[in-house]
């Protein structure tokens, strides 16, 4: 098309748009409105920012603490423990004692033993005549007798213990079984 085909194409006027007026509201309000958003934009994005700072802050301080705590965690137990470890001392110290003083001092240690355990929270786990249960008891034999009732801890070989409800160590034990006839 030739600029003489344009000059005298007619013109649709139910179509066309209207002409644009310099002094019309809308052209002049709408970089104020575009400003406002931008800016609106600038704050949103500055706080998201932020936020992400404050929250891997968090995350990091969070990750420390926690290892500080595993590494410390056995701080008040361990202080407890000590006195033992010095009483043990002590009685490897001695000399010239007879079996018998020696064997009650060995009894003391281990009744402070037991105690500082028991404050701690672990308790030793009754076998000793209980149903034989794998939660709690480990089989390191199977008897047959008819003395004891089947699947009963006819002994312990090796005590167990339990730290509240959270078994530290099973007891080891032999269980009863009835003689196969």
């Amino acid at each position: 098309m030739t600029n003489e085909d344009i000059q005298n194409t007619p013109v649709d006027v139910e179509h066309e748009l209207p002409q644009g007026d310099a002094s019309d509201d809308t052209v002049s309000t709408q970089p104020t409105e575009i400003d406002k958003l931008k800016s609106e934009n600038a704050l949103y994005l500055d706080r998201l920012a932020r936020l992400q700072a404050e929250f891997e802050n968090f995350r990091k301080r969070n990750q420390r603490e926690q290892q500080e705590f595993r590494e410390y965690a056995l701080t008040e137990a361990l202080k407890q423990l000590l006195p033992i470890l010095d009483s043990l001392d002590r009685a490897l110290k001695m000399e010239g004692i007879s079996p018998e003083d020696f064997r009650s001092g060995v009894e003391l240690i281990d009744r402070q033993f037991h105690d500082v355990l028991t404050r701690l929270g672990v308790v030793p786990i009754t076998a000793q005549g209980q149903p034989f249960d794998p939660s709690q008891h480990q089989a390191i034999q199977m008897v047959e007798t008819d003395e004891v009732s089947d699947h009963h801890v006819i002994d312990e070989m090796q005590r167990g213990y339990r730290l509240r409800d959270r078994v530290l160590r099973p007891s080891m034990v032999r269980v009863a079984q009835k003689p196969s006839k």
